[in-house]
């Protein structure tokens, strides 16, 4: 096939790409890199300078159609393959992902705005991701049932459903890629994905990488432009077995709804509004470390971030103090900068979210004990803030964030937070602080959430089966519960009577 280059970048930090080819500019569909039929793109800026880094096709309704053809046509042959040649691609994937990880970070960080040692990071995450279902596809066995008739054989089977379309976000965009796709590779379907008009770079250089990978044209597509035209048409088609979206529980519902039409099966990783709850026997210095991780990375755009902190009362005036101190010592700048942990917001309309929860937090009671407004280091920086004494019916508590800023409150008793915490539609995280261990289990127990860390932050990998209850999702990803998402039960009645 011929290969079609990204235009010389605008932006000028892009020339430190040691592998230019991973700086794509058009959509890649059925094994060909492609522009809209039309002529139209969009431009993708950096969020902390607003300077430009590209312009990138965007496609129409037709278009997807065809991304949805050569999904469609690319599967028997994939959907045959032997477990471990898909696999050996996969696996492959990964290893150019980690092999590139500077160049992938830098584009992730410049597109995105997160600080340059996070996009690091993610790149490790995504690529683990490849690596976990490169092996988990290979023991989707299937399962011998006991006859309950005579001279009959019963068998169970999983089969892959077919063309998969994910949607995903832009405040993950490589990890959100690898762990919808890879699931939906391993288990033989074909992939149509749509990344998220903020941040479509990092989607477009992980196709050229599954490129020289090997995975075969219309296995893997990439169909950048307007999400409502592309999404929609991706919902409308029949031969779309399944989406897998990660987003806003709004918009969650608009494409189940839209889904419901074709029965599609249905995998979503929506809103959170996650709890961390610090009893009196935390150890406090060990609490502040951990608030400050589950608040404030990726500057507190992510569905697991800490939205609601209770303190026990006790511990309170100390607890606010060793936060207040680490927030003091974050570092607010470009992702690229040296030593930063505070990277831009996406866009405007996240600042004046932030700004509006702060706002009614105060009217409402809250003291303000850093931060609360913007940052100078640009238009879309907000300093790190620390609200205590926060009601219930603020804002902040009763909404995502999304933002770098923290909302504590106090709590009295067990049952009490318990209560608190589990009054929210959404059921994706919850944190707790505490050494007893049997009051570990009771939270573990009680806490209405889909995953509960108990005194640490970090959670989540292939072996998790990653997703949450009540308005903040349907299914799972990661694990192989991830995996069985992208496949049906098939189950075989074999008479073997003389």
């Amino acid at each position: 096939m011929t290969a079609v280059f990204a235009r010389t970048p605008f932006h000028d930090t892009l020339h430190q790409l040691k592998d230019r080819h991973l700086l794509r500019e058009l959509a890649y569909v059925g094994g060909r890199w492609t522009s809209s039929r039309h002529g139209t793109s969009f431009a993708v800026t950096d969020p902390a300078t607003g300077g430009s880094l590209a312009r990138v096709a965007s496609l129409d309704g037709d278009e997807t159609t065809a991304a949805v053809d050569a999904a469609d046509r690319a599967f028997l042959g994939w959907h045959d393959l032997l477990p471990h040649h898909r696999a050996a691609m996969l696996r492959k994937w990964g290893e150019l992902m980690l092999a590139s990880r500077d160049d992938l970070a830098l584009i992730m960080a410049l597109e995105q705005g997160k600080p340059l040692a996070e996009a690091r990071g993610e790149i490790d995450y995504a690529a683990s991701f490849l690596e976990w279902y490169a092996e988990e596809g290979k023991r989707m066995n299937a399962e011998s049932v006991t006859s309950h008739l005579a001279g009959a054989e019963m068998v169970v089977r999983r089969e892959a459903l077919g063309v998969v379309g994910i949607v995903t976000p832009w405040n993950f965009p490589s990890a959100m890629v690898t762990r919808k796709a890879a699931a939906a590779l391993a288990a033989g379907c074909t992939v149509v994905a749509h990344p998220s008009y903020e941040t479509p770079l990092s989607a477009l250089a992980l196709a050229e990488l599954a490129e020289r990978a090997g995975i075969p044209a219309g296995v893997f597509n990439v169909v950048t432009g307007n999400a409502a035209t592309i999404v929609g048409q991706m919902c409308d088609d029949n031969r779309v077995r399944a989406m897998s979206f990660t987003g806003s529980t709004a918009i969650g519902r608009l494409i189940a709804a839209q889904c419901a039409p074709t029965m599609k099966r249905l995998v979503m990783e929506l809103g959170g509004h996650a709890p961390l709850i610090v009893f009196a026997d935390a150890d406090i210095e060990k609490a502040a470390d951990i608030a400050v991780n589950a608040k404030f990375a990726t500057s507190g755009q992510d569905c697991l971030a800490a939205n609601r902190i209770y303190v026990e009362r006790p511990i309170v005036g100390a607890f606010n103090a060793a936060f207040a101190a680490r927030i003091a010592a974050l570092k607010v700048g470009p992702g690229l900068s040296p030593g930063v942990d505070i990277g831009p917001l996406m866009h405007e309309r996240a600042v004046a979210k932030v700004e509006e929860q702060v706002a009614d937090a105060l009217m409402r009671g809250a003291t303000l004990l850093s931060g609360g407004k913007r940052h100078d280091a640009g238009a879309l920086f907000y300093e790190p803030t620390l609200l205590t004494d926060v009601p219930d019916d603020a804002l902040i508590m009763q909404e995502e964030t999304f933002g770098p800023v923290a909302a504590v409150t106090v709590f009295d008793s067990e049952a009490e937070v318990i209560a608190r915490a589990n009054d929210t539609e959404y059921g994706l995280v919850a944190y707790v602080l505490t050494e007893n261990g049997k009051r570990q289990w009771r939270m573990g127990r009680a806490l209405q959430f889909g995953m509960v860390a108990i005194n640490r932050v970090k959670i989540t990998g292939g072996p998790v089966p990653f997703g949450g209850w009540k308005q903040s999702g349907l299914g799972r990803e990661g694990s192989r519960h991830g995996l069985e998402a992208f496949t049906e039960l098939k189950y075989l009645c074999i008479d073997t009577a003389a």
